[in-house]
Order: structure tokens, then sequence, then C-alpha cells
């Protein structure tokens, strides 16, 4: 009973975490392998954070990973991966604690599988383990929701402008 207690009290329960979807190409094989002997690959990762509700409490997380590595002007492999976990929120939570959970401490949760993944894929696909660096959530977040408030104020001008010219024609017809 105190253990159904204090899970009801968290603000964040992850409930199951699973391969969405996986993709790993290796297009160049088996001409790369020579290719890159001495020479380290040039790669380029990208990763995000998809949330979405499935219920008034229930979410599910999708970690997207994107990843390619090029020797010379040659592909050497691309991945994909979407990692997922469904998790469950506390009622209550005020807006910005559940964007904060949603956005940061359920990918900060999910990055070490996702990770694990992605070096077994690449290792599994006979290259070295791709072993992405830790990825700071919070200033991703921070990112992300300067963009759109910059976005939204570019929005606001746009429209702002739209009215102004919409004044004048109506201004010089009268």
């Amino acid at each position: 009973m105190a253990e159904e207690t204090t899970a009801q009290q968290q603000p964040l329960a992850i409930k199951m975490q699973f391969i969405k979807d996986m993709s790993f190409e290796n297009p160049n094989a088996p001409m790369i392998y020579p290719m890159m002997s001495g020479k380290a690959p040039q790669l380029d990762i990208q990763v995000d954070v998809s949330p979405t509700q499935l219920s008034d409490t229930a979410y599910e997380v999708v970690l997207n990973v994107r990843g390619s590595a090029k020797v010379e002007d040659k592909t050497a492999f691309m991945i994909e991966l979407d990692y997922g976990g469904i998790v469950t929120l506390a009622e209550g939570l005020e807006p910005q604690i559940i964007d904060l959970l949603l956005m940061v401490e359920t990918p900060r949760y999910l990055f070490p599988f996702a990770r694990n993944i992605v070096a077994d894929i690449t290792r599994d696909g006979g290259f070295p383990p791709l072993i992405m660096n830790p990825i700071d959530f919070h200033q991703m977040f921070l990112q992300r929701r300067n963009e759109e408030a910059a976005q939204q104020a570019n929005e606001a001008m746009a429209a702002d402008e739209t009215d102004a010219k919409a004044e004048d024609k109506a201004t010089e017809t009268a």
C-alpha cells in the first residue's frame, strides 16, 4: 500500500519503452570499408523530441534520432531511430511542468537506451559503434521555446503589416 501511494505521488512514471521505427542503410558496402582506413568519417547526428497526448495523463514521447556518416563524398551509413516511451503524469500539474516533464525529463530517461541501440546497430553494420554524446534536453527545450516565440512574434508583425496595408487602401479608396 505504501508503494502504491508513493507511485501515485510521483509526477512522472515511465510505463514502457519501445522501438517505434528503425532503419539502417549501408549503401556503399563493401567498398566503403577500405576507404575508412585511416580516415575518420564526417558525422551528422540530429535528435528531436515528439510528445503526443494519449489520454488525460498518458503521453507517448518519441526520441527521433537521424544520423549519417560520410567518407569523402560517399555515404558510409545512414541511421534513423524513433525510440518511444509511454509515460503517465500526475494529475493537476501546471502546463509548464508538463512541458518540462515531456520535453526534458522523459527524453533524459529514454536517451541512454536509444544511444545503446544506435551503437549496436552501427557496430552490427560493420562500423565502429557510434556513441552519441550526452544531450542537454533542457537547453534543447529552451531553444525550441525561443524559436517558437520568435516565430509567433514574426507572424504577429506580418499580420499587423497586412492590417495596416488594408487600412491604407481603404483610406485611399474612401
